[in-house]
């Protein structure tokens, strides 16, 4: 059975997937054309918790939810791409704590600027009302579901 998805085809729930994909992707694409081609959209699960402050990979493997060698595997990566480095913590030189670089921090910034891009080139086409009232219910599914604790404390993970 060949499925054609369009908006009557397509629940809610897949249909915002989907579009969150498709615009991730198209800032994934953009970003490489910056030079930040080494970037993957799993990067930002790490990123996102070393950017509130730095941390340590015992602390980062509590927050994400994963083992302690899941954590430290991620940031190997991570540093190894020069996107986080480690440094002694001011407390206890023996505790390393996670920070981003400079082209971490760059890469941050040049991706929130593409996403508000994304979002003014779709209110230019769809207009600000329909943007707007898109957010706003996707906000409020958010919150029907109990995701916006997960958010605040980016935490947000596919479902089990």
């Amino acid at each position: 059975m060949v499925v054609h998805p369009s908006a009557d085809t397509l629940d809610l729930s897949l249909t915002a997937l989907f579009a969150g994909w498709a615009m991730t992707d198209e800032v994934q694409r953009r970003l490489a054309g910056q030079g930040f081609g080494e970037l993957r959209f799993n990067d930002g699960v790490v990123i996102q918790h070393v950017l509130a402050a730095p941390l340590s990979i015992t602390a980062l493997a509590e927050r994400m939810g994963v083992t302690q060698q899941a954590a430290s595997k991620a940031v190997a990566d991570l540093e190894r791409r020069g996107l986080v480095r480690r440094e002694p913590g001011p407390a206890d030189a023996r505790t390393k704590l996670l920070h981003l670089t400079e082209h971490a921090l760059a890469a941050v910034e040049a991706t929130r600027v593409l996403r508000r891009e994304l979002q003014e080139e779709l209110i230019a086409e769809h207009g600000t009302e329909r943007v707007d009232d898109a957010r706003a219910l996707l906000a409020a599914v958010i919150g029907r579901f109990g995701g916006g604790d997960a958010i605040r404390a980016r935490r947000v993970r596919p479902p089990r």
